[in-house]
């Protein structure tokens, strides 16, 4: 299937990070890339890769960088795709990636989440793709029911081990 989703490294070094991304994406059955590209070191093909998301059928770019973290900056300058940024933490604990991408000038947004947060990143891609997809949709609805029942089920095995329970 042709991707609709790209998710963007700025190192190799990032990808175990972004494996959550790729995972969630994989059990939403979203197709999607994946490519190592650096806004300081290739920025000839960030800008080529960037110019032409769209018309390759990219719908949401998932943009990880840490440090100066200026690959989402540079792709959402770029291109028309909504680009979400994932702060990566490389040194100062990823307070460096996250001040980077979230302080993004007027007309040149970046989703955010948090640091080393590319599962998120991935969910937020699905509810995004959701608006125009109705099965997507389902799937990611059965997904957000199930977060539920994990902690319906983790409260329970709590009460097991603990005599501490809420009274009201």
């Amino acid at each position: 299937m042709k991707p609709i989703v790209s998710i963007i490294m700025g190192s190799t070094s990032d990808l175990p990070i972004l494996r959550k991304a790729a995972d969630f994406l994989e059990q939403m059955q979203v197709p999607f890339e994946m490519n190592a590209l650096s806004a300081h070191r290739t920025p000839a093909q960030v800008e080529e890769f960037a110019s032409t998301a769209q018309a390759r059928g990219i719908k949401v770019i998932i943009a990880a960088a840490g440090m100066a973290a200026a690959l989402p900056g540079v792709i959402a300058a770029i291109t028309p795709v909504p680009v979400i940024g994932v702060p990566v933490s490389s040194s100062l604990s990823g307070i460096d990636a996250l001040l980077s991408i979230v302080q993004m000038p007027p007309g040149i947004p970046v989703a955010t989440v948090g640091v080393n947060g590319a599962a998120n990143a991935a969910v937020l891609a699905v509810r995004i793709l959701s608006l125009s997809d109705p099965e997507l949709a389902e799937r990611y609805k059965a997904y957000s029911d199930s977060l539920s029942g994990k902690i319906v089920k983790a409260n329970e095995e709590l009460a097991k081990i603990t005599d501490y329970k809420y009274k009201a």
